[in-house]
């Protein structure tokens, strides 16, 4: 089975494409067809997984283009880590366009919706198979155009039109850092195979200053992929788009890429401790941040917008800190709970029609099966035994704690965190007494194609961490691995670190919110400037858009300036000169003077307005352009060679 995964990618690519054609036929469900593909895929996949576990494997090849003597190869490459993402992107993704059968019912874009979901899953299982960073990187942009289509879905609303620009424009600023990386690194080797690139690094061939610039910069696309500080501030906007949508891209996939890219270019950064220092810092400082900030959201989505933050930096830093193994087993047991708790939250958005948790109360009466699946969700992310958080979380904490000590304080702290603000969000939308009496009237459970993959969901986030327990032989560590596979002793800081953490989370949010017994208003007054910070999400998203939107705008104004008053000025100037000289002198009959004045100003006019068409402000015509422009290198590039 393991040679036939390179179909799985191809089914939604089919979906997309059947979907995609012009068709007058009303009758025709196309929900159904994209349904029926990543289905198909998701069964493929498993068959992948068991051909893997039983020790197969595959990779295949083939010379996409040939530049002297350098051919570039592309393929695909199928090991335990691709097959166990395999399944996970195919059943999110399953889960996903189930639920959103009931979610998206009645969109006026209904068929778009399931089209660009078929793109987006065809991307992402792409980026997955990939046996090289060229073909990897591809996939990877496909990706990011996706995100952008679904984050910008109703673009009516101009708020969701400014997320998706955030989105497609921050995570580009680390695509290009990725780029150059790429090429570092290939201009170091000759080859863009992560096999090949990864024996290179572990042999020493590759200079030790191109091997750390080169993983650094690859590591920076990471960071923009998957919302680590600097450039996490375009997903908690993102939330803007579909809740469905949220899940997919937000908690189990799009931004998963980044943590992937890092486990499948591991033999890279691990040759270099600089690189691993970097990644390892970046989720460190990253998982506090995002949790500090989730603490006083009021909006259901962006408690778990900051959330999968969090949770993103906890799996870099078990990365960085050479827990290959911990920081990719929270990549997969994050997937499933936090996809459950994003379509729990639209769930309960769909009943209530607000994302105001301060406007619910007491749903669990009334929502009892999207109640009780969101515990399970919120247990597991809070690291509460024996869900899947719980064994994911404590193996990177095991992992700092050998590592670096001041890192896995900041872990704990941020474990501390995490029990406190999905408790928080917990009681105040499933428990005490509705907050408004009309809104709690109207509502009432989703339907069942809503709350059966929440179900779904919620038995793989209470039982998917067991293969990663080190007491049941931790089958994922002997499945995915990087080297000779150990574990970590576990030490008695650790265990009651790691459980004070939880419970101290979780019995001080009840003590606030359940019992009333800490005044939640004299905490907020005693600590204003904090709570302003933090609310006012440090003042990030400000400097960003004072320093990038404003200042490319004044910048735009100072060009725009130049070209009236400098640039007009002069060819205003010399015409001016040349009619003076021409009456002064004589030599040159004034009307022909005027008609070539005249004339050169009105060829430079029709110049400046076919230029002009070029720059429409819409990003499809430019992503069109850039599209086009590849390929025309590309084949420049081929018959040059």
């Amino acid at each position: 089975m393991a040679g036939l995964a390179w179909l799985i990618p191809l089914l939604p690519l089919a979906s997309w494409l059947y979907i995609g054609l012009p068709s007058h036929r009303a009758s025709t469900r196309y929900d159904r067809v994209g349904i029926g593909a990543v289905g198909i895929a998701f069964l493929l996949s498993l068959g992948v997984l068991w051909d893997v576990i039983r020790g197969g494997s595959a990779a295949a090849s083939f010379t996409w283009a040939v530049h002297g003597s350098t051919a570039i190869t592309i393929g695909y490459q199928v090991d335990g880590l691709t097959a166990v993402m395999l399944v996970v992107v195919t059943l999110v993704s399953l889960m996903v366009q189930v639920y959103s059968l009931g979610y998206m019912h009645g969109d006026r874009r209904y068929k778009r919706y399931y089209a660009v979901l078929s793109l987006f899953t065809f991307a992402m299982l792409g980026l997955v198979l990939a046996d090289n960073l060229l073909l990897l990187y591809i996939f990877w942009e496909l990706v990011g155009l996706s995100s952008y289509l679904l984050i910008g879905h109703w673009f009516e609303d101009p708020a969701n039109v400014r997320a998706a620009n955030k989105a497609f424009l921050t995570t580009r600023a680390g695509d290009v850092a990725m780029f150059i990386g790429i090429m570092i690194l290939f201009s170091q080797t000759g080859t863009f195979a992560f096999g090949e690139l990864g024996e290179l690094a572990q042999a020493g061939a590759i200079s030790a200053q191109a091997l750390a610039l080169g993983a650094i910069l690859l590591f920076a696309g990471a960071v923009g992929k998957s919302a680590q500080f600097p450039l996490h501030v375009w997903l908690p906007d993102a939330m803007a788009g579909p809740t469905p949508v949220s899940a997919l891209i937000h908690a189990a996939t799009m931004v998963a890429a980044g943590v992937y890219l890092v486990g499948r270019a591991y033999p890279v950064f691990a040759a270099s401790p600089e690189a691993m220092q970097v990644v390892a810092w970046i989720g460190g400082i990253t998982a506090i941040f995002a949790a500090t900030m989730a603490l006083v959201q009021a909006d259901i989505k962006k408690v778990l917008a900051y959330s999968t933050v969090s949770q993103l930096g906890y799996m870099m830093l078990g990365l960085g800190l050479g827990g290959y193994t911990a920081g990719l087993f929270h990549l997969i047991t994050h997937a499933f709970f936090k996809a459950l708790l994003f379509l729990g939250s639209g769930s309960v958005i769909h009943a209530t029609g607000t994302q105001d948790m301060h406007q619910m109360g007491g749903l669990i009466r009334k929502m009892p099966i999207t109640g009780w699946t969101w515990i399970i969700g919120s247990a597991a992310l809070a690291g509460i035994p024996p869900l899947a958080g719980f064994w994911s979380k404590d193996e990177i904490l095991l992992t700092a704690y050998y590592a670096n000590p001041t890192l896995f304080w900041i872990g704990v702290v941020a474990a501390a965190m995490t029990a406190f603000y999905i408790t928080r969000a917990t009681w105040l939308t499933f428990f005490g007494a509705p907050r408004d009496a009309e809104r709690y009237a109207q509502v009432q459970e989703s339907p069942r194609v809503m709350t059966v993959p929440l179900v779904i969901l919620a038995v793989l986030a209470a039982t998917v961490g067991f293969l990663g327990a080190p007491p049941l032989g931790a089958p994922f560590a002997q499945l995915v691995h990087f080297g000779e596979v150990h574990h970590l002793e576990m030490t008695s800081v650790v265990t009651w670190g790691v459980t004070a953490a939880w419970v101290l989370g979780v019995l001080v949010a009840l003590a606030i919110y359940a019992g009333g017994w800490i005044s939640r208003q004299r905490i907020i007054s005693g600590l204003r400037p904090v709570y302003t910070l933090l609310k006012n999400r440090y003042y990030i998203d400000d400097a960003y858009d004072y320093l990038f939107v404003k200042g490319s705008i004044g910048l735009a104004y100072v060009v725009g300036w130049l070209d009236r008053v400098v640039v007009d000025g002069i060819v205003n100037g010399v015409a001016a000169i040349t009619r003076w000289f021409a009456d002064a002198t004589g030599l040159f009959d004034r009307e022909v003077v005027d008609g070539a004045v005249n004339g050169v100003a009105d060829g430079v006019s029709v110049g400046s307005q076919a230029f002009r068409r070029l720059q429409s402000g819409l990003v499809q015509s430019y992503i069109l352009a850039m599209a086009v422009t590849v390929v025309l290198g590309l084949a420049i590039f081929v018959i040059g060679g």
